[in-house]
C-alpha cells in the first residue's frame, strides 16, 4: 500500500472559517494547503482528483472528524485494566473507538451523537467521507490523541507557514492529521475501534507504546 501512496492529506473540519487542509509528500515534505470555504465536500473531492491525477489511491486522507453518527446510544463501556468491554448500566453517546481513546488517558473526544442532534461541524464530516468514498484510503483521525503520542517521540517533518493566517491551530491540526497517516501507512500506528460498525480512529503509534 505504501509504495503507491504518493501524497498524504489531513483536514481539519469546522463551520465558522471553513476547512483547512494541509499535503505532505511521501519524504514528509511540504506540498501544499490552503482553505475551503464554499461547496466543501465537493470541492474536496475535486482537490483530491487534480492533485491525483485522478489516480485515487495514490492519496491518503485524514479526516478530523467523526465518520458516521451513532444510530443509538452505546451499551458497553472498555475496561483498560482488563482489557475487556463491560456493559453499560446507563446507555451513553460516543462510539467505542471515542471510547478506547478516553479509556486510554490519550484524549478527551468530543462523543459522537445521533445524526439529528449532531453539532454543524460533525455533519460536515459525515458528509466529506460520502463525498470521498471512492478514495480507498481515508481515514478518521484524532490530532490531540497525536499531540500526546508524539510528545517525546523527536518525530519532525517539513512545517509550512503557508496559509496560516486564517487560523494557525486549524492549520497545525491539518498538518498533524497528515503526519499521523503518513505514520499509519507506514507501520508504525494503529487503529482502534471498528466493533461497533461505526468506524475506526488512526493513531501515529502502537498504543501498547504508552
Amino acid at each position: 500500500m505504501k509504495n503507491q501512496i504518493k501524497l498524504f492529506a489531513g483536514i481539519d473540519v469546522q463551520i465558522n472559517r471553513g476547512c483547512c487542509y494541509y499535503i505532505i509528500n511521501k519524504n514528509k515534505k511540504y506540498f501544499t494547503s490552503g482553505w475551503i470555504k464554499e461547496k466543501i465536500p465537493q470541492t474536496f473531492q475535486k482537490l483530491f482528483i487534480e492533485l491525483s491525477d485522478n489516480q485515487k489511491d495514490s492519496i491518503a486522507i485524514g479526516i478530523d472528524a467523526p465518520r458516521m453518527p451513532i444510530k443509538k446510544l452505546r451499551g458497553r463501556n472498555f475496561d483498560k485494566h482488563t482489557n475487556s468491554w463491560t456493559e453499560n448500566s446507563k446507555a451513553k453517546v460516543g462510539r467505542e473507538c471515542e471510547v478506547l481513546i478516553k479509556s486510554c488517558g490519550i484524549a478527551n473526544p468530543q462523543w459522537t451523537r445521533t445524526l439529528n442532534d449532531s453539532p454543524g461541524w460533525m455533519k460536515l464530516g459525515f458528509s466529506l467521507y460520502k463525498s470521498l468514498k471512492d478514495f480507498p484510503f481515508v481515514y478518521e483521525v484524532f490530532p490531540s490523541a497525536s499531540y500526546k503520542m508524539l510528545e517525546k517521540e523527536n518525530l519532525a517533518y517539513e512545517l509550512c507557514l503557508n496559509n496560516f493566517t486564517g487560523g494557525v491551530k486549524d492549520m497545525l491540526d491539518a498538518s498533524v492529521a497528515a503526519i499521523t497517516v503518513y505514520e499509519f501507512v507506514y507501520g508504525r500506528g494503529c487503529e482502534v475501534g471498528g466493533d461497533d460498525g461505526l468506524g475506526t480512529i488512526v493513531l501515529p503509534m502502537k498504543i501498547n507504546k504508552q
